[in-house]
């Protein structure tokens, strides 16, 4: 004897979703793997990874790793980029500051020196042994 067992048919959206939530459930189980590299080395799924990575390494453009230097900031860090130290002939009157910024000019060459501080250095005794001035 013969028994048939008729199952209560599911409606095709009801079949189509439950298709498509095991797809994506297949998805994500391979991704995860994938991302947290659940591999063995000895098998075609590591290997598959691998050359992906050295095509990425080879075949990536030039520019993305051209410059791998950090941009510098075009001014320098501190406000005085250099500081000259100048004897006391060349610097006769320490107060008189425009006339201090021509002799660095003439000195230095940079039509743009600008002076940013003048220190006095002096000996022992007191007596001036010549000027630190920090320019930028």
């Amino acid at each position: 004897m013969h028994v048939r067992i008729y199952l209560p048919r599911q409606p095709h959206s009801l079949w189509l979703l439950t298709c498509l939530f095991e797809d994506v459930r297949g998805l994500l189980t391979t991704l995860k793997k994938i991302f947290f590299w659940n591999y063995a080395r000895n098998t075609w799924q590591w290997d598959a990874l691998c050359v992906v990575i050295l095509i990425f390494i080879f075949l990536i453009p030039k520019s993305w790793v051209e410059n791998g230097e950090l941009h510098r900031p075009v001014t320098h860090q501190s406000p005085s980029a250099t500081t000259l130290v100048l004897g006391p002939e060349v610097i006769p009157n320490e107060a008189d500051k425009p006339q201090i910024e021509q002799r660095i000019r003439a000195l230095t060459g940079r039509d743009k020196a600008e002076v940013v501080a003048i220190r006095r250095v002096v000996d022992q005794d007191g007596r001036t042994l010549g000027f630190e001035v920090d320019i930028r």
